[in-house]
Order: C-alpha cells, then structure tokens, then sequence
C-alpha cells in the first residue's frame, strides 16, 4: 500500500478500494491488550510494594529476588531497570494510542460533556474517570518509571523510604496511586464490556455484577497501596537521620 493510500485511508476510513479501514479495529485491539498488560502489571506492582508491610527484611528480600539474586550472587539491579524499560515502552504506546480519543477541543469537550448529562449513565461518567486518571497517569507515572530506569540500585525498605519521605515526594506517589488505581480499574471493566467476555446468559446481570467485584477490587488496593504508603514513611521518619545509607550497612 502506498503512501497516498495509507493518507485516504487514516482521512476517510476507507482504502483505495472503498472498503471499510480496519486501522481502527486494530487499534483497539492494541489499545486493549497494551491496557491490560499494564493493568496486570499494577496489580503485581502494588502486591509486591506492600511486602513492606510483612516488615523490612521481607521487602528486601522481594527486591534482591527481582535483581536475580537467586541466579546472581548480590543481584544485579539493571535487571530492574530493563523491566522498567519494558513497562515503560508499552505505558507510551498505551498512552499515544489512547490520545485519539481524548477531547481534541473544547468544543468536543462540551459535546461529550453535555451527551453525559442527557443519558446519565454511570458508564459514561466511568470513561471521564480513565480520561482524567490516564492524563495524570502519563506525567507521574513516567517520572516514576525514569527513577525505576535510572536508580535501580534505590529499591529497598530504606532507600524507598528516603525517597518517600526526606525527599518529599509522598504527595506525587499518593495521586500516582489513586490514579493508577482508578484508572487499571475502570479500565479492567470496559475491558469486560467491550470484548464480552463474562457475558454469559444473562449480560446485564453479569455488567452490574462485574462492576460490583471491579469496584471491590480498586478500593482494596487503594488500601493496600495507602497503608504501604504510611509505612514506607514511617520508615522514612525513624531513619531520616541515617538518610542515605545503604540497608546492608544497617542490617548488618
């Protein structure tokens, strides 16, 4: 296919054959599977983050076990960092993929907004939910994945928990986590929707019912990763006068 073809194709929807584009449909699927790639991510990301509640040396011992540690003596923490890479490349194409159906103006703007209003429907209030999780998402979440990138050497009970606390950034983690949260969510859900799969015989009972365990979920893991916050900080506070050094100097 040309170039020309592929310009007519993205302006009318149709190919140089006047048959329907199946760019879009493909982009959905992309749009989707990148999407739950990284909702299944999250909700690894934030289990293995609330070791720290099991206490110290147990999310130590979770972080040298992703270092390799069981394969390499000491661990290496550009393992780390290449996994970062990983969920980071995807989070952009998640994210570039999407911004096709962000509000290009604010004229769509008041369109969607006043299309709201008129079905007052939850779902419809749901995708403004993802919108504006996914908006915060996108510059949180990749500062967070650039420190993970570049300082993987600075996961631990210790080093997490400077950051967290002496460093100040406990207030960017916190809307990271109920963004991210919200919007694996909400997310999760329209996934169910759109593909169909927990239809069943009855897909109306099984959509009440389904948003009902999805809203379950997300206010566990709001929990979860808020009582991980707190004792990521409370680590920060009793060790801010050592702030700086390393956990193996302290647990030995």
């Amino acid at each position: 296919m040309s170039q020309k073809d592929n310009v007519i194709e993205l302006l009318t929807g149709k190919n140089a054959k006047k048959k329907k584009s199946k760019i879009p449909a493909k982009l959905d699927f992309l749009q989707s599977a990148t999407g739950l790639i990284l909702a299944l991510f999250i909700t690894f990301h934030i289990l293995f983050e609330s070791s720290i509640l099991f206490g110290k040396n147990a999310m130590y011992r979770l972080t040298k076990m992703f270092e390799g540690e069981p394969f390499i003596e000491g661990g290496e923490p550009l393992i780390i960092s290449a996994l970062a890479f990983i969920i980071f490349v995807i989070f952009i194409l998640h994210a570039l993929i999407a911004m096709r159906k962000f509000p290009s103006s604010y004229r769509e703007y008041q369109r969607y907004n006043a299309h709201r209003e008129l079905l007052k429907h939850s779902d419809t209030n749901l995708w403004f939910i993802q919108i504006s999780s996914g908006f915060v998402m996108f510059f949180l979440g990749s500062i967070h994945l650039f420190e993970m990138m570049t300082q993987p050497a600075n996961i631990g009970p210790f080093a997490s928990a400077d950051r967290i606390y002496s460093d100040v950034v406990w207030p960017m983690y916190l809307i990271l986590l109920v963004s991210v949260v919200l919007h694996a969510g909400v997310g999760v859900y329209r996934l169910i929707i759109k593909w169909g799969w927990l239809d069943g015989d009855n897909p109306r009972a099984n959509r009440i019912r389904s948003k009902k365990v999805i809203r379950v979920v997300v206010i566990v893991y709001l929990l979860l990763g808020i009582l991980s916050l707190g004792a990521y900080m409370k680590i920060g506070y009793e060790h801010k006068d050592n702030y700086g050094s390393r956990y193996m100097e302290i647990h030995k």
